[in-house]
């Protein structure tokens, strides 16, 4: 198994320099947000660092611990579609908001986070936290990509299972992102106070509840799909990321802010906040 201890490694250490990058623009660049574009990003340099680790250990002749190399390079691209989509989505947002010579305003979140405080506050409270939270939500990827996947044809479903339930939320995220942006772009004195159709009429926050679909996908694909033991091992993955999405930094944040905008209390009243469900009806 040193091939996925030396995947694990290097994919501790893939993040830490990573966070300690974007702690370094951060600073230089007086913006917290930076680090919101990288999250995405970043995930898909831990999966690549982590299979040329595994496939270097195959190499090396480490049959016990090397993946197999179609899910390896299959939970790769899978990574890279995902955090590349996240990451040009919020990059092109960030972009969108500006006029020409403007700077970028901080992120409401970080600027109530920091409130006066030194930035050797938002290291630990941002960058660490994110790091840390990078690495346990990329277990199941880096745990696929250096185990081999089980010879029994039985246990090989999650694989595909893993596949669709990827697919959906991948879905649920873009679309939603995309019908977000196609209201912005509707003048304000003719645009609905609270964006209540398509997807939005069913989840007030599509794309969150799209992106923890993606990481049980993932969690199908890498975790259990190495196995059960692997799979119970590495289950606090999209657990994790379903909670930060949808009760820490995700949703439930936002909401404080959103409940002071006409309409949406009413809104919020009909709509489910995060698993998509039929509206309920006015009364």
């Amino acid at each position: 198994m040193s091939t996925l201890v030396a995947a694990l490694v290097a994919a501790a250490l893939t993040v830490t320099v990573l966070m300690t990058g974007t702690a370094l623009v951060a600073r230089r660049v007086g913006r917290l947000a930076v680090v919101d574009v990288v999250w995405g990003a970043g995930f898909v340099l831990v999966a690549a660092v982590a299979a040329v680790v595994a496939t270097i250990g195959e190499a090396a002749g480490d049959a016990a611990g090397a993946g197999t190399q179609a899910r390896r390079w299959l939970l790769v691209l899978l990574v890279a579609v995902w955090g590349g989509r996240l990451a040009w989505h919020i990059r092109a947002r960030a972009h969108g908001l500006l006029g020409p010579g403007e700077t970028p305003p901080e992120d409401p979140r970080y600027a109530a986070l920091m409130d006066g405080r030194p930035f050797s506050y938002a290291v630990t409270r941002v960058f660490v936290t994110q790091g840390v939270a990078m690495l346990v939500v990329a277990l199941p990827v880096v745990v696929g990509v250096a185990v081999a996947v089980p010879e029994s044809s039985w246990e090989r479903w999650p694989i595909l299972l893993g596949l669709v339930v990827w697919a959906v939320g991948l879905t649920l995220e873009a679309v939603g992102d995309a019908q977000l942006a196609a209201y912005k772009e509707i003048p304000k004195p003719e645009r609905p106070p609270v964006l209540e159709t398509g997807l939005w009429a069913w989840t007030r926050h599509p794309n969150y509840f799209g992106d923890a679909t993606v990481w049980w996908g993932l969690w199908l694909v890498g975790g259990l799909g190495s196995g059960w033991v692997t799979g119970l091992a590495t289950l606090v993955a999209p657990v994790a990321m379903t909670y930060v999405l949808a009760f820490a930094t995700g949703a439930r944040l936002l909401e404080r802010e959103m409940m002071r905008r006409p309409g949406y209390p009413e809104y919020a009243a009909r709509t489910s906040m995060f698993v998509p469900r039929p509206p309920r009806r006015a009364g």
